[in-house]
């Protein structure tokens, strides 16, 4: 079993910047890739970025350039840097672990970026 746990989220105006960050525990398989989704309010749920444990990177069109996805293998954890902030971004965003026993996700943390 595998628990992930977000910490970052809250209030920020347009332009601002965020960090969240995502702690895994448990059973983890040393090859496994962790991601960021985020579901708006009547939207379905996206990624947002994900990241191998090689350290490959995927960024939808939407935040390349501004977000930045990062992890330390060690302590299995996934960050994600937001910068340049839009109201568009607003969402609860959630972390996720995919490895060999399945995907697991976190609780998810709201994210409100105001104009």
């Amino acid at each position: 079993q595998v628990q992930l746990v977000e910490s970052g989220g809250g209030l920020v105006q347009a332009g601002g910047s965020l960090r969240l960050s995502c702690a895994a525990s448990g059973s983890i398989s040393s090859i496994n890739t962790m991601s960021w989704f985020r579901q708006a309010p009547g939207k379905q749920r996206d990624v947002v970025a994900r990241i191998t444990s090689s350290g490959s990177t995927y960024y939808a069109d939407s935040v390349k350039g501004r977000f930045t996805i990062s992890r330390d293998n060690a302590k299995n954890t996934v960050d994600l840097q937001m910068n340049s902030l839009k109201p568009e971004d607003t969402a609860v965003y959630t972390c996720s672990l995919l490895h060999v026993s399945g995907r697991y996700w976190g609780q998810g943390t709201q994210v409100t970026v105001s104009s």
